[in-house]
């Protein structure tokens, strides 16, 4: 396929540029990955915690994503195939050191830089710190699940297929995550509660 320019490229839609690049564009990965990459990072390192493992785990997303563009069907958004893909990476970092104790957070300043332009309940009031390190206590799925809805602002319905389960079992893993939480957060119990997962609002992504 002949070269397309940079212009073009920054023009076309995701699936389009998913297509091209199954095609042999040379341009449109680059423009899908910059165009996704603050909340594909911002998603890994909610979910792991440690920035380290956070780069790590969007590297293994990105050769993924690289190498199984050619079998995008198109059922689903690009922003969501992209997240799942960065959720199983992470995923699988986590099975890999499953025997690992609990890591540092990391440096505050990174982690609060990852999304500047998406809300998040949790860095109110200066709790972000004791979130993360109470996120870190939870099982996996618990964990995705809080990250998605509560913190990247997605609906149950979008957090459902990114992480391929029935919206059911996203909101139980909340339920049951937020109820982990609780004990934990107890001296934050005046602040703000988090979005209701129940609803139908959210900041899913198209």
């Amino acid at each position: 396929m002949a070269s397309v320019s940079v212009r073009r490229v920054d023009e076309v839609p995701d699936k389009e540029l998913l297509a091209r690049h199954a095609q042999g564009d040379p341009h449109a990965f680059a423009e899908l990955v910059n165009r996704h990459r603050d909340r594909m990072w911002a998603v890994a390192l909610r979910t792991l915690g440690d920035p380290e493992e956070a780069a790590d785990a969007l590297q293994d997303a990105c050769l993924s994503a690289f190498r199984a563009a050619g079998r995008f069907r198109g059922d689903a958004a690009v922003t969501t195939w992209l997240h799942r893909i960065v959720v199983n990476a992470c995923l699988d970092r986590v099975r890999r050191r499953s025997v690992r104790p609990a890591t540092p957070m990391g440096d505050d300043a990174a982690f609060d830089a990852v999304a500047p332009k998406m809300p998040d309940p949790t860095d109110a009031h200066g709790v972000s710190l004791d979130v993360r390190e109470a996120l870190a206590a939870l099982p996996f799925e618990q964990r995705a699940a809080l990250v998605l809805v509560d913190m990247m602002g997605y609906s149950v319905e979008d957090a459902a297929r990114v992480l391929e389960v029935p919206a059911g079992t996203i909101k139980s893993r909340c339920a049951r995550g937020r109820a982990r939480l609780a004990p934990l957060l107890g001296h934050h119990r005046n602040r703000p509660a988090p979005r209701n997962v129940g609803g139908g609002e959210g900041g899913g992504t198209s």
